[in-house]
């Protein structure tokens, strides 16, 4: 099949190339931009510019839903919507510039690796995660701000209100455990560094469960924007809309209740494994930091409790743990915690909270 074809086949007719000035132009930006937000990354600017000049940019007719800039690693160039001002180009070129950079081809260009993606298998693993670290980085280097959204009744600060926040956030949790550092490192390179440390204070069990759940509500997200681009075509029925927006709401619970699963799994399995790890008095002090260091992550939704409680019962469990480092680790300290004031309300808290919360994940 040829790459017209292909194009075709997604919705995206080429009206025009771009002039090489003006790839030029855009290669030059932000190829200074990733050095100059990711210093520690030690890029070469020349190196970086001449990648990016090579990457032949078109403007294209998109159907609606479609994002305004894909990038087509068979041809290894980058597609605009027509609709998109001249100036506003860069800008949305970062995200796709940064997956060329990903990008690890066979000699035969097949394509193996994008960032945190495989495509080794039938269908690429990892897609919704790669997609969510390189708008990340995206964000980070055009400087959006925090904002607070809410999406699907989800409540949270998003570093990227507008593209992918529901996986962006997933990541930012769990860049939480590993540190953005390696994340960054990771993506522009394509390896398993992010990977493998997030591994080690999980579990490859969890890490595959978080992948697959994020890749899943990237997949749920494109249904939903192909069933709304069929609410607005001709001759639609009243019954044939109730059946989409029927099929829309499903997917849209699919996405609460997947997003907030894997929220509650990346902090129980990260603070389950760290409180193990705990040795003494120091360590002990600098977990419960990091624990109340988690909570501005938090998403919410109504109903949601599970944090406060797993909150209070790391608390009482810290609380046991300290008195038994402090008693040179002898359990008689089971005795001194049951008299412990603080203790005891925690415990009070806890039983409160079970009563009102409604929900289970």
């Amino acid at each position: 099949m040829s790459i017209e074809s292909d194009l075709k086949k997604d919705g995206i007719r080429v009206i025009s190339k771009l002039d090489t000035l003006v790839v030029n132009n855009i290669a030059r930006n932000i190829a200074r931009k990733i050095v100059a937000t990711f210093p520690e990354l030690n890029f070469d600017e020349t190196n970086l510019f001449i990648k990016l000049s090579r990457i032949d940019m078109y403007t294209a007719s998109m159907p609606d839903g479609m994002a305004e800039a894909n990038y087509f690693y068979k041809n290894s160039s980058i597609y605009f919507n027509n609709r998109i001002d001249l100036e506003d180009l860069e800008e949305f070129a970062i995200h796709e510039c940064i997956h060329h950079l990903q990008e690890i081809k066979t000699s035969r260009n097949k394509l193996v690796r994008m960032g945190l993606c495989t495509f080794n298998t039938l269908s690429p693993i990892g897609i919704g995660i790669n997609e969510a670290a390189v708008q990340l980085i995206t964000s980070k280097i055009i400087g959006i701000k925090p904002d607070f959204v809410k999406y699907y009744g989800i409540e949270f600060k998003s570093s990227s209100p507008s593209y992918y926040p529901m996986e962006c956030h997933l990541v930012e949790e769990m860049a939480f455990v590993t540190g953005y550092d390696i994340l960054y490192e990771s993506t522009f390179n394509s390896n398993n560094n992010f990977k493998n440390t997030f591994i080690k204070s999980t579990s490859e069990k969890v890490f595959l469960a978080i992948q697959g759940a994020i890749d899943s509500i990237l997949k749920y997200e494109e249904e939903i924007s192909k069933l709304t681009s069929r609410l607005g075509e001709e001759n639609k029925s009243g019954k044939a809309c109730q059946n989409i927006n029927k099929k829309i709401n499903e997917l849209k619970q699919k996405i609460s209740l997947t997003f907030m699963r894997t929220q509650n799994l990346i902090i129980s399995s990260y603070f389950d494994n760290s409180f193990l790890k705990i040795t003494n008095l120091e360590e002990l002090d600098n977990y419960r930091k990091k624990l109340e260091k988690f909570r501005p992550l938090v998403c919410t939704q109504e109903g949601y409790f599970f944090f406060d409680n797993y909150y209070i019962e790391k608390m009482c469990a810290l609380e046991h743990k300290c008195n038994i480092l402090e008693n040179g680790g002898i359990e008689t300290a089971v005795t001194v915690t049951k008299t412990n004031k603080f203790f005891a309300f925690l415990v009070k808290l806890k039983n409160l909270f079970k009563k009102e919360s409604h929900i289970e994940f």
